[in-house]
């Protein structure tokens, strides 16, 4: 191969490089090929757990995908504070969170308060959820909103001398001779 030759093919090369290049970031900007906002919600909504809590049936070992997120039929007793049933997080206007908007939603998720000023469930694990990235909160938030809506009012939540006739589950604190594993 000559040198002209060469030359020539590595400008080619450097043209084609570039063109490749300005596509790829016309592409991202675009947002064609990122993953979507909705997509990486129901990725983060997964990893954290939420169905554990928030999905009937899960902590009875049948969870009710119908039901998916619709609040739980399974008690948590914190004793002394009493009983908390995870509540509906799909977009039910009457049961779920369908009067709450998108940056309510992230409040919720990232600070442990409601929009009417409640402050959530000792359990509901926002503490590890605060440290969220502004479009992570905000994609959660967005997954919510898609998911049909279910109608399911959860109890409670109950005061510590309730004892509501539904299954719970109790967070004990270790007995004074406890050893640590």
């Amino acid at each position: 191969m000559s040198n002209s030759t060469l030359k020539l093919n590595i400008r080619w090369l450097v043209v084609l490089s570039a063109a490749l290049a300005i596509t790829a970031g016309w592409m991202v900007s675009r947002g064609i090929g990122a993953e979507s906002a909705q997509a990486r919600g129901k990725y983060l909504v997964q990893l954290g757990g939420c169905t554990d809590c928030h999905t009937p049936g899960h902590f009875l070992g049948r969870p009710d995908m119908a039901r998916f997120l619709g609040g739980s039929d399974v008690g948590i007793e914190v004793p002394g504070l009493g009983i908390f049933v995870p509540p509906n997080l799909t977009p039910d206007n009457d049961t779920g969170l369908g009067t709450w908007t998108k940056d309510e939603i992230v409040t919720a998720i990232r600070t442990g308060v409601r929009p009417d000023g409640r402050i959530l469930a000792p359990i509901m694990p926002w503490r590890g959820y605060a440290s969220l990235t502004d479009s992570d909160a905000a994609a959660i938030a967005e997954y919510l909103r898609s998911l049909p809506p279910v109608t399911n009012k959860v109890p409670g939540p109950f005061g510590p001398d309730e004892k509501p006739p539904m299954f719970r589950k109790t967070i004990l604190p270790p007995s004074s001779g406890a050893q640590p594993n």
